[in-house]
């Protein structure tokens, strides 16, 4: 019996209890939903996506690590490129016409280079956006990994240095001077990586397959190659395309006199190289590097990264900064050149621009 006399119903029993559930629900059901929130986002799903290799939290790249493939990259391409040179197995065909009407080569060895040259990249590297001269075939797809190992020298030079992956674009140029290569002109040709952010050249990777010759530099960075020493700017060497060397001669020695040098050769890279202090035998040496018509970023992204960490430069042919985002071609030539007034070359050269967009 109740107290006082009161007696409690079965019907309000049950209300009484309704009441109290509904305020303990009230109090727990936000903290436990939290709760449960956090468990999940802490907890990837099984089978879920990690964080890829060479990305940081939070969709960061690291340049050094960066570097450190991009070197790879290069080396492995050029396995293969030298490889199938030493076993002439080339397959040598045209893949179109250059806006001069010169047919462009395609060849065995540039497509081995660039598979082996794009998956190691897009491995380490799966949130970065790669451009390749070369295209790929995902039906062709190659597994390359890579060790996460830095080799001494970039360690010794470099320091880690984070940037957003969506700012990075990597070039790849998997056989620079294909048209040398078939000719077996050797000491011409090179495999390239360039790394840009944000539009602009930041690391370069120059390899020579044929004398297992790389060079490399990061802007702002270090590099394990160095800029020559001694230039002639009143009559410099000027090392230009061996196709284009009519178009540049007679403009060249008007403009710097009748003792100019006009060096000829192939290949973007070579070329860049012929501006610096290069330990190789069958290196040539120039002291300004010029290209008159339309030419692919990827062919000269890296030689223009090199430069800038060195102090140098690479500008269209009015003086302008490439850069290298956007389509994958540069419409205003070129002018390269390291400790020399660049401004004064370009002011020397006015009338090549009008030739760089035919």
């Amino acid at each position: 019996m109740a107290p006082m006399g009161i007696r409690l119903s079965p019907l309000g029993m049950a209300v009484f209890c309704l009441l109290g559930l509904g305020v303990l629900y009230h109090l727990y059901s936000g903290f436990l939903a939290g709760r449960f929130a956090f468990f999940m986002l802490s907890e990837p799903a099984a089978g879920g996506p990690e964080t890829p290799h060479g990305s940081a939290p939070g969709g960061a790249v690291d340049l050094r690590e960066l570097l450190a493939v991009s070197v790879l990259a290069a080396v492995r391409g050029g396995e293969e490129v030298k490889r199938v040179r030493e076993g002439n197995v080339l397959n040598a065909k045209a893949k179109g016409k250059t806006r001069e009407g010169a047919e462009e080569q395609l060849t065995t060895g540039d497509l081995l280079s660039n598979r082996r040259m794009f998956y190691l990249l897009k491995g380490a590297f799966p949130a970065v956006q790669i451009n390749s001269e070369e295209h790929v075939d995902t039906a062709d797809q190659e597994t390359v990994s890579w060790d996460r190992s830095i080799p001494e020298d970039i360690k010794q030079k470099i320091q880690p240095k984070e940037v957003p992956a969506e700012s990075v674009t990597v070039w790849i140029d998997p056989l620079d001077a294909t048209q040398e290569y078939t000719e077996d002109l050797r000491q011409y040709v090179t495999t390239m990586v360039c790394v840009a952010v944000n539009g602009k050249p930041v690391i370069g990777v120059i390899h020579k397959p044929f004398s297992s010759y790389t060079a490399w530099a990061m802007v702002d960075g270090g590099s394990n190659v160095k800029a020559r020493s001694s230039y002639n700017e009143k009559t410099p060497r000027i090392i230009v395309s061996r196709s284009h060397a009519g178009k540049v001669e007679q403009v060249a020695r008007q403009t710097f006199g009748n003792k100019t040098v006009i060096i000829t050769a192939g290949g973007a890279g070579y070329k860049v190289l012929a501006l610096l202090d290069v330990p190789e035998k069958n290196q040539e040496e120039a002291d300004v590097y010029i290209h008159v018509t339309y030419i692919k970023k990827w062919d000269i992204c890296a030689g223009n990264a090199v430069l800038r960490a060195l102090g140098g430069h690479m500008t269209t042919l009015s003086g302008e900064e490439i850069s290298y985002t956007g389509s994958d071609g540069n419409e205003g030539g070129l002018i390269a050149s390291i400790n020399m007034n660049h401004k004064a070359l370009i002011e020397k050269l006015p009338d090549l621009e009008k030739t760089s967009h035919k």
